[in-house]
């Protein structure tokens, strides 16, 4: 390993991936999926293991962007008890390599990196399926991953009010004043889920529930859903009602997803959906295909996660502290 290599922390990152170059990266990233043929990105398949031993699960992603830009690695684990400690869920370390030797570049932590692509990616996938009016967003969490949701539909829409539940009363509490403070416009925090979404344009599902949180009863005409917490198969944050009254589901990768996304594993079980159904992000991004084709329709977006995303903000990341423009 060479004396050069960046080694980054937490706030280093933070302050290296601002919103809107972590927009940015979720854009390349997906375009760049979306293009397919020689463009389209080194995607192996990502490590998902449940540990025997409690609830947490540990991951592992390896994936390249570009030939210009070398692989990206993470590894990290998913720990659902740290909510109630007030820490992040979600602790990894990412690795990211020189695209001609192979050798390391940086090395950065992977919690700051996975808040935000994940975050932006849900601003680009609102962005693009969204209704262009679309200004009231219902948060269902209260932890990082949804504060980080706000701020970054709050880069695409203007918001004009947020909803917020989570289970603990003193949580949801607390982001609602932060993000008031924060946004600047009125937030609210609701005693259940359905006050929450209930008449939302906007619908972001970030938690660890192993049941649904989010119905579809609930939906209002042209309610655009995202869900960024069922990631594994016995995850479902929306129940089977979302699915069946949504004009489109997408997703961040069709074959990711039929594995992974427990809405969608469950939906092409019980014959809801096709295999052929599923639409990627980036088809929608390049024009390949069309999610919503009118403002009343209701769609669906389920991410589970993808290496490229990681690779597109890593290396978004490396860039800023070479202070290189791109």
């Amino acid at each position: 390993m060479t004396d050069d290599v960046l080694f980054l922390s937490r706030d280093q990152v933070t302050a290296l991936l601002d919103p809107d170059t972590a927009i940015a990266s979720q854009r390349a990233a997906f375009g760049a999926l979306g293009a397919g043929g020689a463009r389209t990105p080194d995607l192996p398949g990502k490590i998902m293991h449940p540990s025997r031993f409690d609830d947490s699960v540990v991951f592992a992603y390896v994936s390249r962007l570009s030939r210009d830009t070398g692989a990206v690695a993470k590894f990290g684990s998913v720990n659902p008890g740290n909510a109630a400690a007030g820490l992040p869920t979600v602790h990894a370390v990412i690795t990211v390599l020189d695209p001609v030797t192979g050798e390391p570049v940086a090395v950065m932590d992977g919690t700051a990196v996975t808040t935000l692509r994940t975050a932006a990616a849900s601003a680009v996938a609102l962005d693009a399926l969204s209704t262009a009016d679309s200004a009231e967003l219902a948060l269902i969490g209260s932890g990082t991953q949804a504060l980080a949701h706000a701020r970054a539909v709050a880069r695409v829409r203007d918001l004009k009010s947020v909803r917020v539940w989570s289970p603990t009363p003193q949580r949801r509490a607390r982001a609602a004043e932060l993000l008031a403070s924060e946004l600047g416009i009125a937030v609210e925090a609701t005693g259940t889920p359905r006050e929450a979404v209930t008449g939302a344009s906007l619908v972001a599902a970030c938690t660890l529930s192993t049941t649904p949180v989010v119905r579809g009863a609930w939906l209002a005409p042209g309610c655009t859903v995202v869900s960024v917490g069922s990631f594994e198969p016995t995850r479902s944050e929306v129940d089977a009602e979302v699915v069946r009254r949504a004009a489109a589901v997408v997703v961040d990768d069709p074959e990711t997803a039929a594995e992974h996304a427990g809405p969608v594993v469950d939906a092409l079980r019980d014959r809801l959906l096709a295999r052929a159904d599923l639409i990627g992000l980036g088809e929608v991004l390049t024009g390949a295909r069309t999610a919503r084709t009118g403002p009343d329709d209701i769609v669906f977006y389920n991410s589970v996660g993808l290496g490229v995303q990681d690779a597109a903000a890593a290396w978004a990341v490396v860039h800023a502290a070479r202070g290189e423009a791109r």
